[in-house]
């Protein structure tokens, strides 16, 4: 047997119902992940549309980030406890609610809330993938998991050019309405035909440690959205910076003497675990390098010599496509993890994102030159995203696979976090005049873009260190018995 997925092995539901749920689960995520992309194309009209400063509307896109971040870890513990269902239902209700705050926002303040709520539903797709886990027959957990995690990239490709069409040719508020509608559409389909699952872990909530880790990642991640704009080396960024650090080591100390923790330390620091969360923040380091360098180059003036001076409607036409390859690739994603385990086909996808930023170094000239590199880094991103919820769900109890898949996706949150910073610097440094504007230089994007692929490369290598064999535990089968006949595989 290879490195499959430990799980009961009943029959599960009947096929029909089945494909319903998976279908049902992927289309949440797609949702989800529409509301990311969904304020992009306005973001640079946000000031006039808010009569509010440009400092000031950039709160819409780091509210968003900052709820996800404290959201994710909280709600899959929430999910293990008391029924992931029952919180995929939550989220989905708080994504509901973001969407009407925002199109009836017509200020700055308003929409930082509605954002923020927005924000809360991204545990959605964790919550799904582990529903799969307890609901699903064994033979259908590898190829569901993998479109799972692929919907938010097939969500954020699509989401892209509707938003752009809708803000281009609506007023903006039918965006959020549009999201809204969306969320409604997807809490009816789960009410009705998404089960319950029966896997809990009961227990207290671990409120003083979701409290505290709440604090250390906002700290963390306003440290590392901010920095930019308020200096690296100022007060502000250091003293937020310097407080992370302090408050995570408190919260780890916390989390492993309490007998109920929000997140299981030791099970997190066990190698399958370890090592895929790793590989996880440097995959989202490289895949958001893309998501920065492709729109600039699409959209700057065609007289700096590297631009091609398209609309924002077409940057997403160009990048729609990588969402259709990525769906393609999740199931050739599934099929090499039951062939051969997920730890390989992690190391394939994360050479093929590498491949595709070394693509874009030399060829960036022409619009079918970047969609190639997107639909290649996509197709990475389809391998690496069905591999990393088959390795964290093969090396922890069923109890915990909400909160687990929740860390995840976390890991690479923060990683993507990491990649926004860090390539602004090096966009902002490395510059050239152009009718007296400051633009980022080409030099500039092939940098990002060999860090992208530097970051992919990283990931690769320590992929690597994952046990070929998964780490087998009492609780992902029926009984001891199974979890020994699995052992021996």
């Amino acid at each position: 047997m290879s490195d499959a997925l430990a799980r009961p092995t009943a029959a599960g539901p009947a096929p029909t119902r089945s494909n319903a749920i998976v279908a049902v689960l992927a289309f949440a995520g797609i949702v989800v992940a529409l509301m990311q992309t969904l304020v992009i194309p306005i973001v640079p009209e946000l000031p006039r549309l808010l009569d509010a400063s440009a400092s000031n509307t950039a709160w819409a896109v780091t509210a968003t980030l900052l709820a996800a971040a404290v959201a994710t870890p909280v709600v899959g513990r929430l999910g293990d406890m008391y029924g992931k269902r029952r919180m995929l239902l939550v989220s989905i209700v708080l994504l509901i609610s973001g969407s009407v705050v925002c199109a009836l926002a017509d200020s700055v303040v308003p929409m930082i809330v509605g954002r923020a709520l927005q924000g809360l539903a991204a545990g959605v797709i964790p919550l799904g993938i582990s529903i799969m886990r307890d609901v699903l027959p064994a033979e259908r957990l590898a190829g569901s998991t993998a479109m799972m995690s692929a919907s938010l990239g097939v969500g954020g490709a699509l989401g892209l050019p509707s938003a752009a069409f809708i803000a281009d040719n609506f007023d903006w508020h039918i965006l959020f309405w549009t999201s809204a509608a969306l969320g409604v559409v997807s809490f009816l389909l789960v009410l009705l035909l998404v089960p319950e699952s029966d896997v809990r872990a009961g227990g207290r909530f671990d409120l003083v440690g979701s409290l505290g880790l709440s604090a250390g990642l906002v700290t963390l991640l306003l440290a590392v959205s901010k920095g930019g704009d308020w200096g690296w080396t100022s007060a502000g960024t250091l003293g937020l910076g310097i407080s992370s650090v302090v408050i995570l080591l408190a919260w780890g100390r916390y989390e492993l003497r309490s007998s109920r923790p929000l997140v299981d330390l030791r099970t997190t620091a066990k190698p399958q675990v370890l090592f895929t969360n790793l590989a996880s923040v440097a995959l989202g380091f490289s895949m958001f390098a893309m998501s920065l360098v492709l729109p600039q180059l699409l959209q700057l003036p065609e007289a700096t010599g590297y631009g091609l001076g398209k609309s924002m409607l077409t940057v997403g036409l160009v990048l729609a496509p990588q969402g259709l390859v990525m769906m393609v690739m999740s199931g050739v994603s599934a099929a090499v993890t039951k062939a051969k385990g997920p730890k390989l086909t992690l190391m394939i996808g994360a050479l093929i994102v590498a491949a595709g930023y070394g693509l874009n170094i030399v060829l960036m000239s022409e619009v079918w030159h970047l969609v190639l590199v997107s639909c290649v880094i996509g197709g990475g991103v389809g391998f690496t995203y069905g591999a990393m919820p088959a390795l964290i769900m093969g090396a922890v109890p069923e109890s915990e696979t909400a909160a687990a898949n929740s860390l995840n996706t976390l890991m690479r949150s923060l990683g993507t976090s990491f990649a926004s910073a860090i390539a602004g610097v090096i966009l902002a440094q490395m510059t050239t005049d152009f009718g007296g504007y400051a633009l980022p230089s080409e030099n500039g994007f092939k940098v990002v873009m060999a860090i992208g692929a530097g970051a992919a490369l990283l990931a690769f290598v320590i992929a690597s260190f994952i046990p070929k064999r998964r780490t087998t535990v009492v609780g992902a089968a029926d009984s001891p018995a199974e979890a020994a006949e699995v052992a021996k595989a």
